[in-house]
């Protein structure tokens, strides 16, 4: 059965450098009318340690919301540009390179403690105009099977993101990292948006054709929603493409503002509200009126 989730994300209103405390969003998220809920580590957590984290597990069980996601990292591939301006990948540095395959395994033991079945990690395409590209490509897809070996010791799975770095992926990108990293602990995460050269100049609904077959959680981009419909994404379109490959988990509602004349709690609420109707779910959470 479909489920919506929320991305649970958001800045201090009054200190834009600050995230919000999860333990705020995560009422505001249940209040709402979702049945599940997605987190950033970096993002809100007050600590990571097993104690705290099995204590935001307890709240959301408490409210009946499932935990989706935990997203953390920053993929394995570098960006820099060519002397023409032009974007292209670089190698980490290898203690770099490092840090971010630990801290996705940090994040793999944390989503075990919250129950979250698998975290986020970005899988992007690289530049044409790259040096060394094949050498990138090799290098982000032995990273890729590193964590994904260590996800299958806890019983998590990884991810595939389609989001930069370097670029934004195309679907044969997101097609060749899953073939490439063969691992039974790799699943894919469809992003409605992060697809390369879409919405502005490429047909990104052809991206998620080809890819939704693969995934196992979907991101679903809102961007300009204060009308009631979103304006940049086409989600009729895009809930056919979901619905005709027989996809049956988690739509997670991540907002990006766009110059929205509302604020960010309605903009959710209006989303929601946008993508209950163009995925004809029906409304199953307990009416939030009076709830502590």
């Amino acid at each position: 059965m479909i489920q919506l989730a929320c991305n649970a994300m958001m800045r201090d209103p009054e200190d834009r450098q600050l995230w919000l405390p999860i333990e705020m969003l995560i009422h505001q998220v249940y209040e709402l009318g979702f049945e599940a809920i997605d987190f950033q580590l970096d993002r809100g957590f007050a600590s990571t340690d097993s104690g705290y984290l099995k204590g935001i597990r307890q709240h959301c069980e408490d409210l009946g919301l499932a935990i989706g996601v935990l997203g953390i990292g920053a993929g394995f591939v570098g960006r820099g540009t060519n002397a023409d301006g032009d974007p292209v990948g670089e190698p980490l540095p290898k203690d770099e390179r490092a840090r971010r395959i630990q801290e996705a395994k940090d994040a793999i033991d944390a989503a075990a403690i919250l129950h979250a079945p698998m975290i986020r990690m970005f899988g992007g395409g690289i530049p044409p105009a790259s040096e060394n590209r094949e050498d990138l490509w090799r290098e982000k897809i032995e990273a890729f099977r590193e964590i994904c070996d260590h996800a299958g010791s806890v019983g998590v799975q990884v991810g595939l993101h389609n989001h930069p770095p370097a670029i934004a992926p195309t679907g044969n990108d997101i097609l060749q990292i899953i073939a490439d990293v063969d691992h039974d602990d790799l699943t894919h995460i469809l992003d409605t948006g992060q697809w390369y050269g879409f919405p502005a100049t490429v047909d990104g609904y052809h991206f998620m054709e080809q890819t939704i077959v693969h995934a196992t959680y979907v991101r679903a981009k809102i961007y300009k929603i204060d009308s009631g419909i979103e304006q940049w994404l086409d989600y009729s379109r895009i809930a056919k493409i979901i619905l005709d490959a027989g996809y049956d988990g988690i739509i997670s509602l991540v907002f990006e503002d766009r110059n929205n004349a509302c604020d960010y709690c309605e903009c959710w609420r209006l989303g929601a509200a946008h993508l209950r109707a163009c995925f004809s779910l029906i409304h199953q959470h307990p009416d939030p009126e009076g709830t502590p």
